[in-house]
């Protein structure tokens, strides 16, 4: 199956993400903080990165940034999943280049959905 990067800081929701993926079959790489995600990536090349945007150090939009620096990962899907429900927030996250936006709490079949969606359109590297 896929590798998913999955960048979050809150134990509780990376472990749930992390085990509806894996339950899915597919393998993970967890990072805790904006820079670790980056370094991660640019390392490993994830199929998938599932980017939190509240971080403890840089946040998912400027992490964003800094992945799209690296060519090798201009193709690589990164999601953002945020518990922002201000319309403000949400424009400047989908502004800001990510390939989807999805709300916190994680609804299980839209979330699985999305993730497939974009580890079968092509996007990937692999």
């Amino acid at each position: 199956m896929s590798t998913i990067l999955i960048v979050e800081d809150n134990e509780k929701n990376m472990k749930l993400v992390r085990d509806i993926l894996q339950h899915h079959g597919h393998t993970t790489i967890e990072a805790f903080t904006g820079t670790d995600g980056v370094r991660l990536a640019r390392e490993l090349r994830p199929d998938l990165v599932l980017m939190d945007i509240r971080l403890p150090d840089i946040d998912g939009i400027e992490a964003l940034r800094q992945i799209r620096l690296d060519r090798a990962l201009d193709t690589t899907p990164v999601l953002a999943i945020s518990a922002s429900v201000m319309p403000d927030e949400q424009q400047q996250i989908v502004a800001s280049g990510f390939d989807a936006y999805m709300t916190k709490p994680i609804n299980l079949k839209p979330f699985l959905e999305v993730v497939q969606h974009f580890l079968s359109s092509g996007h990937t590297q692999k």
